[in-house]
């Protein structure tokens, strides 16, 4: 295992306390870093094995708590009144994803001037809909995001020059012909774009959670399209940041 740094990291936003997590090489100073944006669970285990992960290789991470507290809904009738509070008011879910950003660049350890996003699930819709709203990123990723979540309207200035979407094409919640839109859109805004395509599978296909999942017609994990949205973000940071070395305390 390679030796890493780990604090949380108390921010605030309209009053809501917020409890992220730094995760970084050892050492790290002003490296190139991911904004890790948590699913409908909130800033669980799972987020954490992940931003380890990134951190491996070479990259300060900073695990967004977009909930507030560090709260981490286990049941559908917890995360929905969630998802529903932010995307009723999409300014206050852009600005919880911002706030999570501004903390991320307090950090010592983060190049404030080379920051991706990165989301799963809702997370992921997170991603897309900061960079729709002007987050000022170097890029973002979604990994099986919600595209039914997102805003249409992308006619403010879009300052994100890169986005990975990494999807299932059974996922009833980024249809064909919303993730068609999706990349209309970020055409259209001047964005250069990839989208990975993974046959057959569904809604949260990288969650351990849904291994055993009472809907698998929607949501069911799997391991070969989890590895591959994986390499796929790995790769894509790495191009972003090709300076970056895996954790040593020396990236970039």
């Amino acid at each position: 295992m390679n030796d890493l740094v780990s604090r949380d990291v108390d921010y605030t936003h309209d009053g809501t306390r917020m409890i992220g997590m730094l995760v970084a090489p050892r050492g790290a100073r002003r490296v190139p870093a991911v904004l890790l944006v948590h699913d409908a669970f909130g800033l669980s285990e799972d987020m954490v094995a992940v931003a380890h992960g990134l951190a491996e290789q070479g990259f300060a991470v900073f695990a967004a708590d977009v909930w507030g507290e560090r709260t981490q809904p286990a049941t559908e009738p917890e995360i929905g009144p969630l998802i529903g509070s932010m995307v009723g008011d999409r300014a206050r879910w852009v600005a919880r994803v911002a706030a999570a950003h501004d903390a991320a660049r307090d950090q010592p350890e983060v190049d404030g001037s080379a920051v991706v996003a990165l989301g799963y699930c809702f997370g992921g819709s997170s991603a897309l809909e900061y960079v729709r709203a002007g987050g000022d990123l170097r890029g973002a990723v979604s990994v099986h995001g919600g595209l039914d979540l997102l805003g249409h309207d992308w006619d403010a200035p879009v300052a994100t020059d890169h986005v990975l979407v990494c999807t299932g094409s059974a996922d009833p919640m980024a249809t064909a012909e919303q993730r068609a839109a999706l990349a209309a859109a970020l055409t259209a805004v001047g964005v250069s774009w990839e989208l990975d395509l993974y046959g057959g599978a569904k809604h949260a296909f990288t969650s351990p959670r849904a291994q055993h999942s009472p809907n698998p017609e929607v949501v069911a994990y799997d391991a070969r399209a989890a590895a591959r949205a994986w390499d796929a973000t790995v790769r894509f940071l790495h191009e972003l940041f090709p300076a970056v070395r895996h954790a040593t305390g020396d990236a970039a």
